[in-house]
């Protein structure tokens, strides 16, 4: 299986026909990833809460760090709008289901929308700031994560695979362990929401480590470029994507007074990144 990572995020190759493009629409040979910062201040307070349904805005209360709520809240108004520039469907009106679950075939599995519209599968994650979404025309799952401290490392390497938790071990410094963790369990739940179990399957059971010829077969991994205290990765079903799209979404497109509907909405396409995935660890 082939492991890929993206140009540097410095030195992208930038598709200028996709930076033009005026609507969201989906190509077979790329995935899209969105990243979203927790909204602070003013744009805090200016989230589009009502495009959430009830229970996504229990959940957002729920949380006891308002900070974490908001990081939720703003991922899933991005979620609704993204998915609504794809499927040209109000955010608010956006629905959700949860496919079969592979194991058992009761619907927890892999989010999805609902009625699907083929071909349309997306993936979102959140962690420590900052959340991903993908969207792409085959199954993929994403997963971001603030990179652990040193103590953290040593406990939940443990549950990874035998070798996986050896190559962690052999890293030279703390540094190399923190960044080689960073990216192993970025892989490690990106593909685990690709195949719609999530940590219901043990971490232990399938290798994603520094080896790629020994991935899944079926799957692709792709690392993406976040920011220099997360990691990220994508899972995606299939060869590898010929174009990897990585964008941060502007703050103020999740605002309560920003028109995300109809033909001239404007879309977030400042901080473009269109890279093409480079073969390699």
């Amino acid at each position: 299986m082939t492991t890929t990572t993206l140009l540097p995020a410095a030195s992208p190759v930038v598709n200028h026909r996709d930076l033009a493009r005026p609507d969201f629409t989906l190509s077979a040979d790329r995935v899209d990833l969105w990243l979203i910062r927790r909204p602070t201040g003013a744009d805090a307070e200016a989230l589009a809460l009502d495009d959430l349904d009830e229970a996504e805005r229990k959940r957002t209360d729920s949380f006891i760090r308002r900070s974490d709520g908001l990081l939720y809240a703003a991922a899933h108004v991005a979620v609704r709008r993204l998915l609504g520039r794809y499927t040209a469907v109000a955010p608010q009106d956006v629905r959700f289901m949860r496919e079969p679950c592979p194991g058992c075939g009761e619907p927890h599995g892999r989010p999805a929308l609902s009625p699907p519209p083929p071909p349309l599968h997306y993936s979102l994650s959140h962690s420590g700031g900052v959340a991903m979404v993908g969207v792409a025309t085959v199954p993929l799952g994403v997963d971001v994560e603030k990179l652990p401290g040193a103590e953290t490392v040593d406990i939940c390497s443990r549950a990874l695979h035998p070798d996986e938790q050896l190559e962690i071990a052999e890293a030279a410094s703390g540094e190399e362990r923190r960044q080689l963790f960073g990216q192993i369990w970025t892989r490690k739940e990106a593909f685990l929401k690709g195949i719609g179990t999530g940590l219901s399957r043990s971490p232990a059971e399938d290798y994603l480590g520094t080896d790629q010829d020994r991935h899944p077969d079926g799957w692709t991994m792709v690392g993406v470029p976040a920011d220099t205290t997360h990691a990220a990765a994508v899972a995606v079903t299939g060869p590898v994507p010929a174009v990897v799209d990585v964008r941060w979404v502007p703050d103020h497109w999740l605002s309560a007074d920003h028109t995300v509907c109809g033909a001239t909405a404007p879309g977030p396409l400042p901080a473009v990144h269109a890279s093409r995935p480079q073969i390699g660890t």
